[in-house]
């Protein structure tokens, strides 16, 4: 199926074991290791279903490559994983070199993505400029769309949303920030758990979690 877009999704995702330590006081260490590769397979899984733009995934695992390559996407596989900043940078780099004429970056840890929400925020985009969807707290930033594909550089952490913004309005280009229920909710602390686990959707990391005594642990 050819592309429906000149997008290009970046998905960077450092490796399926080590990461989000905020999750400790529920998820011990080899608990989080089953939870992560469960949310890649979910955001990979929306991105395969929508079908509409070439994929690559920026990770240090090669098992995130292959998990990509099974889904027809393609990957960057870092010898050194320096920050997540620096790995959109050399995503965004590449996908430009091989004709994009935009990028649009989410992280890999928001299991509710459907193809429905791709499609959505990718009609929604300008033709040249910014699209944002913020975080569920509004401090981080869950969706960037950027037409052409290095509008400017992305920033990522904690408090990105607000940064992100600001370089936006500073290209002079339209800039659209929009609100998506299912993109804006990223799993990083027990209180996203517990949100999440409120969802009526079923995805891998469902599965994941309803496995794990963990569940009992997490206030719903």
């Amino acid at each position: 199926m050819p592309p429906l877009s000149d997008i290009w999704a970046i998905v960077p995702i450092k490796d399926l074991e080590k990461g989000k330590t905020r999750l400790a006081p529920v998820l011990n260490e080899k608990e989080r290791s089953l939870l992560i590769p469960a949310m890649v397979s979910d955001v990979l899984n929306a991105f395969a279903d929508f079908g509409g733009m070439p994929v690559v995934v920026v990770t240090g695992d090669v098992r995130v490559a292959d998990m990509a390559a099974r889904r027809g996407m393609g990957s960057i596989v870092e010898r050194t994983c320096v920050s997540e900043s620096i790995a959109v940078a050399s995503a965004t780099a590449f996908a430009l070199a091989q004709g994009a004429g935009g990028t649009l970056v989410v992280p890999a840890d928001i299991p509710l993505i459907t193809a429905d929400d791709i499609r959505q925020i990718v009609n929604l985009a300008p033709a040249t400029g910014t699209l944002l969807v913020p975080a569920w707290d509004a401090r981080g930033t869950n969706a960037a769309i950027r037409r052409p594909a290095d509008l400017f550089p992305l920033r990522f952490g904690n408090d990105s949303f607000v940064p992100h913004t600001a370089a936006a309005e500073a290209t002079g280009y339209p800039l659209l920030v929009t609100h998506n229920q299912n993109i804006s909710l990223d799993l990083d602390s027990p209180a996203e758990l517990s949100l999440f686990l409120k969802s009526d959707r079923v995805t891998q990391t469902h599965k994941v979690l309803d496995r794990l005594p963990a569940a009992n642990r997490i206030a719903v």
